[in-house]
């Protein structure tokens, strides 16, 4: 999540509005329930995760040893645990 100012993309009425309620404070927004991105959706990250996992998976299944897999991918032995074991 990144900071936005307040006068960049608001109206200035709303901006005077709002600050009778808070003021040089953070303040979180959420989205419309039809509107909410799940964690990685819009950078790609969660994809690129997805994809990572399921070389892990194919990769153990074709002989590699979970330490193996570990080294490999850099991480914990318990990490490769959860990729393969909760899929």
């Amino acid at each position: 999540m990144k900071y936005i100012n307040a006068n960049e993309i608001l109206p200035k009425e709303l901006v005077e509005k709002l600050q009778n309620f808070v003021q040089g404070e953070y303040i979180y927004i959420p989205t419309i329930k039809d509107q909410h991105k799940n964690w990685g959706e819009l950078s790609g990250f969660r994809e690129e995760i997805d994809k990572r996992n399921s070389e892990i998976i194919q990769a153990y299944t074709s002989g590699n040893s979970i330490q193996e897999l570990a080294e490999s991918y850099y991480l914990s032995v318990y990490a490769i645990r959860k990729i393969i074991y909760n899929k």
